[in-house]
């Protein structure tokens, strides 16, 4: 009877370890997915800053901002007190800043962004040779004792948060997460993104960062604490968008973040090849 227990037992971890072993393997094909569609982070082919007045765009050389699609005057930016309004054939709207609100210039769509207190305009293009010639993403093999349940502290303040821009902004940081692994105690400071979002964000660094990993750090999610527990997984760490163009503004690791410690799971370093 005992050593039936003792198989059965064996037989129940063995399919929990492949059951989350699939539920990464199906995380990953999603991620790939999103890079890959229609208006993901492979799509994004341009930034361009904004000064406060006109600025003009179109395909023709003579614009501020010069479009690879479109007709050779497609119309203007305005930015006026904090204001972005887009002029197209005749029609004048304001353009809302870090949203899905766009201006759409043949195949291209052009979005506004607000960091600090500049703005630009974000162009994303289908037919990006970032997304022709994407070759998919290198993982560490999963590895679940990267999954990890960690003691959630409740100590509300703003973190400052630097992006690859040199701006440094305050982000709400509701806590910290305090785990062990590899025999270390650490801490992990999340960011809260957007008021009233159901998930921590994550900026970190480790000691494969800039050698088998991406040179900026990586992300990762976790849900919110639950009991004073929050689990987190670093076999979803992700690079950040500024490896597959040079055109995003990422932010970076707080120094809080800086791990100790080798963390051989989630995305290696991805080579970009325009």
């Amino acid at each position: 009877m005992t050593r039936l227990l003792a198989l059965l037992l064996a037989g129940v971890a063995m399919a929990a370890v492949a059951g989350y072993q699939a539920s990464i393997e199906d995380w990953r094909r999603q991620r790939v997915a999103a890079l890959q569609a229609d208006g993901g982070w492979l799509t994004v082919t341009g930034l361009f800053w904004l000064h406060s007045g006109s600025n003009r765009f179109g395909s023709n050389q003579a614009n501020e901002i010069v479009l690879p699609d479109g007709p050779p005057s497609a119309g203007l930016f305005e930015l006026r007190d904090g204001s972005v309004t887009v002029k197209m054939e005749g029609q004048t709207r304001v353009l809302k800043p870090d949203s899905e609100d766009a201006a759409r210039v043949g195949r291209l769509s052009l979005f506004v962004l607000k960091r600090g207190d500049r703005y630009a305009i974000r162009m994303k293009d289908p037919e990006s040779e970032f997304r022709k010639k994407f070759q998919g993403i290198r993982f560490f093999p999963p590895d679940e004792t990267y999954r990890v349940t960690a003691r959630w502290v409740a100590r509300p303040r703003q973190l400052p948060i630097a992006n690859i821009l040199g701006q440094t902004e305050p982000s709400d940081n509701p806590g910290y997460a305090e785990f062990e692994l590899q025999g270390k105690q650490m801490r992990l400071y999340p960011i809260i993104e957007e008021p009233g979002d159901q998930q921590l964000f994550y900026i970190f660094r480790d000691l494969t960062t800039g050698k088998e990993t991406y040179p900026a750090g990586r992300f990762f999610y976790s849900d919110m604490p639950k009991d004073g527990r929050v689990v987190l997984d670093f076999n979803k760490a992700y690079n950040p968008p500024c490896a597959f163009t040079p055109y995003a503004t990422c932010p970076l690791p707080p120094k809080e973040n800086h791990l100790p410690i080798r963390v051989e799971a989630g995305e290696k370093t991805y080579h970009l090849n325009p």
